[in-house]
């Protein structure tokens, strides 16, 4: 049986709705991260988007951009995890 897919759907700055397949969710240093691929790209895409769940000023889960330095520090720890799983079949 195929695994079922979790799909969210993302509203980027244009108001434009796009549909990610989640990859991952990584908790790191006490802060959560989404590791989101946009539906129908292939795993190996360099299209991995990853996100950090946040809250608004309503106390609403809001997803958003990491730095530079935070977006390499979660890849590479997703992209560790993702060769152990692999080596692990």
């Amino acid at each position: 049986m195929a695994e079922e897919l979790e799909v969210i759907t993302l509203v980027d700055e244009n108001g434009e709705e796009q549909d990610f397949e989640v990859l991952d969710i990584l908790e790191i240093e006490g802060s959560t991260y989404a590791v989101l691929l946009p539906l129908g790209q292939d795993e190996e895409s360099e299209d991995v988007l990853i996100l950090k769940f946040s809250q608004d000023e309503e106390g609403n889960e809001i997803l958003v951009d990491l730095e530079d330095d935070e977006w390499e520090k979660v890849a590479d720890l997703w992209e560790e995890l993702h060769l152990k799983e692999d080596n692990s079949h």
